[in-house]
């Protein structure tokens, strides 16, 4: 029999997805992370509360399977948090999540999962695998197009690939709560987990607010030909397209078009210079085991909720960086987020964007 870990959260998701591996005819051992949280914070921390950790020993033992918890305080704490608090100090507005799945839950876990003997691991996301017929692995969107969660698993490689399954890429969230409800687990009714977890619910101003205050330094706001429009409070307190809090009086409203680090100088202008057009993301995985060496066309991802749009992907320095070319001007393209491709349903690869124009 097959062995496959599977990442439990305490979540209806990981829970019907190792209830679906074990109908499957899998052996299947539940695993969780415990995440660093703040000191006094403990219970908050929404990927590992006790509440969570308890809900995932509860359906374990309903499913008779193995569980064990596996500590990734330090780690988590030394690759995300730390990732997020550079980010922001570097100018960018971090997704923690893509360094959290790269680095902790298929790396840190996996080798946890191998190091107990499982073939495979699996996790609750809403993302479909497929065997090309070359032997690539093929990572595509899972089928409900409201929660397919493809774009914060562009990281993963080829050899990661191998080694995952994804149960309830092709099922509907509603589906998977009544899988929940017929199995009689308890957490069919349990609601999703939509924050940034270390932040326990909390804006994540004021946590930089007591990990960075240094970064929170006031600067001038200027528009791009340079001049002073008035003083911003710091520069992570500011998003890229925002429009209200800029303490500015004009005769037309104006918008956040970027944040200068070395400066610390907040960028301003018109609804017309939101638009841009083109950008560089860097670091580049090829997720679908083809490194292209020439230009392609693609749609493409600039965040999480965002809808992809049409573009010229253009592979520069090894294929290791690439330039983004839209068809249209893009709002809100935010150095920090991903850019990923897509070819209809696949996932090609993707990137962080470092610059914008």
């Amino acid at each position: 029999m097959t062995k496959v870990v599977i990442a439990m959260s305490g979540g209806v998701d990981s829970s019907v997805a190792a209830a679906l591996l074990q109908k499957q005819g899998y052996e299947v051992t539940g695993m969780m992370l415990r995440l660093w949280s703040e000191p006094g914070k403990e219970n908050s921390n929404r990927c590992c509360t006790p509440d969570a950790m308890a809900q995932a020993r509860r359906v374990a033992a309903r499913l008779e399977i193995p569980f064990y918890v596996v500590d990734g305080r330090e780690v988590f704490h030394n690759t995300v948090v730390s990732a997020f608090l550079d980010g922001y100090a570097n100018g960018q507005t971090p997704n923690p999540c893509l360094v959290c799945n790269r680095q902790i839950r298929w790396e840190f876990l996996l080798k946890h999962a191998l190091a107990l003997g499982a073939e495979f691991m699996a996790t609750g996301h809403y993302v479909r695998k497929q065997v090309a017929e070359d032997g690539r692995q093929l990572l595509l969107k899972g089928i409900d197009p409201a929660k397919d969660q493809s774009y914060v698993l562009h990281v993963l490689t080829q050899e990661k690939l191998a080694h995952a399954l994804f149960p309830i890429g092709d099922f509907t969230k509603p589906q998977i709560r009544a899988i929940a409800e017929d199995l009689g687990l308890s957490v069919a009714r349990r609601p999703d987990s939509q924050d940034l977890c270390f932040l326990a619910g909390e804006d994540y101003r004021g946590f930089l607010q007591r990990h960075g205050p240094q970064m929170l330094t006031p600067g001038e706001i200027v528009d791009r030909a340079g001049n002073v429009l008035g003083q911003h409070s710091g520069l992570p307190n500011y998003t890229i397209g925002q429009r209200k809090g800029l303490g500015l009086t004009s005769p037309e409203p104006l918008y956040v078009l970027g944040r200068e680090a070395a400066s610390n100088r907040l960028v301003v202008g018109g609804a017309s210079d939101l638009g841009q057009s083109e950008l560089l993301a860097i670091n580049v995985n090829w997720t679908n085991g083809h490194t292209p060496s020439t230009g392609f066309r693609a749609m493409v991802k600039t965040r999480y909720t965002a809808a992809p749009a049409p573009a010229l992907v253009q592979p520069l320095e090894g294929s290791t960086h690439v330039s983004v070319h839209f068809e249209s001007p893009q709002r809100d393209l935010t150095p920090g987020q991903a850019a990923v491709f897509y070819e209809d349903d696949l996932v090609l690869g993707g990137g962080i964007i470092t610059q914008t124009r």
